[in-house]
């Protein structure tokens, strides 16, 4: 089976085992191989690929560990259910947004972000210092320079919340700040604020969020974190439909955003 979005030249040799991983794996997330597929042997996969026998066999070592394939004696390297999948992976992440954007996975990504970068905000409210609020008022500057719909619109953005994880001096918040930047920075481009009017209130429900931490508020800064992450979650639901063509309901995630406050308040 050749993938149908990296087409790899015969003559040209790929020399290392990360991108055989990077070009499995995208054919993997989207369903070249789908789930309980069992994979061509080597030496097909050899020939495909142009790659010595170690080269192959280092690219599926790196998709076993990131959970993508299992092997087994006699019967073969096989895909894995999704559920097995290391989704904080920043390998992972990277190649379900280069092969597919999926408008499940970004509504998953919405959830996951509003059960924890309210209490991230929360924390950088208590442990912030002076150095911590400048960058986040440069990244609100950022956001007042640029276009909603543009890609420095979307850093800007982006910047923030990666400034706000590190404000938090929480060691796991930061690393998912890292590991989820880059289906963040997806997230922001498609349901980014598409009038001035909106572009205006989202910059500023963002600096409510600096506002509160500079304050040392951790209730108003979780809550206003919320709320900027369920508005996105609302442009987002107006922009696409989940694969099964329904719409989540944000009256849900409000719930969430109650329990995220009802939390913080304990």
């Amino acid at each position: 089976m050749i993938s149908k979005l990296v087409i790899v030249p015969a003559p040209r040799a790929i020399s290392h085992h990360a991108e055989v991983a990077r070009i499995l794996g995208i054919d993997i997330i989207t369903g070249q191989y789908p789930e309980g597929a069992k994979l061509p042997g080597d030496a097909e996969l050899i020939r495909l690929f142009g790659v010595s026998r170690p080269v192959l066999r280092e690219g599926v070592k790196t998709l076993v560990a990131k959970g993508l394939l299992s092997t087994k004696a006699k019967v073969g390297t096989v895909v894995r259910d999704r559920a097995a999948w290391n989704m904080f992976d920043t390998d992972v992440l990277a190649w379900h947004l280069e092969g597919r954007i999926d408008s499940s996975l970004l509504f998953d990504l919405g959830e996951i972000r509003l059960a924890v970068e309210p209490r991230s905000a929360a924390l950088a409210a208590l442990q912030r210092n002076n150095a911590h609020i400048a960058q986040m008022r440069s990244s609100i500057e950022q956001m007042r320079r640029e276009r909603s719909s543009s890609a420095g619109f979307a850093e800007g953005d982006l910047r923030l919340h990666i400034a706000i994880a590190e404000a938090s001096n929480n060691l796991f918040m930061r690393s998912m700040g890292g590991v989820i930047q880059a289906a963040l920075r997806a997230s922001f481009l498609i349901s980014a604020p598409v009038s001035e009017r909106e572009r205006d209130i989202t910059i500023e429900a963002h600096v409510r969020i600096v506002d509160a931490i500079k304050n040392r508020n951790p209730e108003a800064a979780s809550a206003e974190m919320a709320n900027v992450i369920v508005n996105g979650i609302k442009r987002l639901q107006d922009s696409v439909a989940t694969p099964q063509g329904k719409r989540r309901t944000v009256g849900g995630l409000n719930g969430v955003r109650k329990r995220v406050q009802r939390m913080d308040q304990t």
